[in-house]
């Protein structure tokens, strides 16, 4: 009777420690992706009193070629796209490079540069954009005066193509590189250092150790990172949105800004819940993918 009492107990206090983050997970993640999924299936419209359901006119007319809705969302998922290959490569291979520059440093040190590297990671990214504005301007940007002084002419590195893209990019990679990092250091502390002694005697060399030690000890991590990279970069918007307001043109002006103008410009809910959730939906299937790709395949029996 006491045993079950403590049993009872212990699960009560596990469950009150559970609550505040059930009561916000329901308030804000949960209700509002059930709400937008009742939106999506209306014809609504702040503007109007009445929102008549519609089914799913609005995916149909996402998926009719050639209708405004539907050029809307597919360039905006180009361009969003676009900053997935561009960003998640250089956010997993320099995040997993500092990570293995910073474990060969002196362990005095060490903790030093972690925590600068980190530190951007906390910044938001309003401060991030407005920070790299400064750096990037035309006429008056930081880097720009430096070229200058070298003889360089200026370069347009927010109304430009390719130079948008890269100042888009390298902002988001020096913002948020540390998180990669951090996560990177803790793998390659897990792994045993029993194998790198073992294959010192063998007269492997650290290329060897690498290849062959520890990227498959780090293998689930990796795939972590490069899930969680490519969700996040499918979710950019504030650094197009504040550094290049979508340009040159709209070549910059990823899906988000395209459902947000569509809602909030526009006015028209119904048809930008619809491509906020196919966007989920997408972003689903490519960590599926990329879970299948990288999850290491079952040997047949003989």
């Amino acid at each position: 009777m006491y045993n079950q009492k403590t049993t009872l107990k212990s699960k009560f206090t596990s469950f009150l420690f559970v609550v505040p983050y059930l009561f916000l997970f329901i308030s804000f993640l949960f209700f509002p992706l059930l709400y937008g999924i009742y939106i999506s299936f209306h014809d609504y419209n702040l503007l109007s009193q009445e929102n008549p359901f519609i089914g799913l006119e609005n995916y149909m007319e996402i998926f009719s070629f050639g209708s405004s809705l539907s050029d809307l969302f597919f360039e905006g998922l180009w361009k969003t796209i676009q900053f997935v290959i561009y960003s998640v490569p250089l956010l997993v291979i320099i995040g997993l490079g500092l990570a293995l520059l910073l474990n060969s440093l002196p362990g005095k040190i060490r903790g030093l540069f972690r925590t600068i590297y980190f530190i951007p990671y906390a910044i938001s990214v309003s401060v991030i954009s407005i920070l790299f504005l400064w750096i990037l301007d035309t006429n008056s940007g930081l880097l720009n005066n430096f070229l200058m002084k070298l003889g360089i002419s200026p370069i347009a590195w927010l109304t430009e193509l390719p130079y948008a893209w890269i100042s888009i990019v390298g902002a988001t990679i020096w913002w948020t590189i540390g998180f990669n990092m951090i996560i990177f250091i803790n793998a390659l502390n897990e792994v045993p250092e029993e194998l790198y002694e073992a294959s010192s005697i063998d007269g492997a060399g650290a290329w060897s150790n690498f290849i062959h030690i520890t990227l498959p000890s780090i293998r689930p991590i990796m795939l972590f990172v490069v899930i969680t990279s490519t969700i996040a970069s499918f979710n950019v918007y504030g650094q197009p949105y504040l550094m290049t307001r979508g340009g040159p043109g709209d070549s910059t002006e990823v899906l988000l800004m395209s459902i947000v103008d569509q809602a909030f410009n526009q006015r028209e809910l119904g048809s930008a819940s619809a491509m906020a959730i196919l966007m989920a939906l997408i972003m689903i299937v490519v960590s599926i993918i990329q879970f299948k790709i990288s999850s290491p395949k079952k040997q047949g029996g003989n």
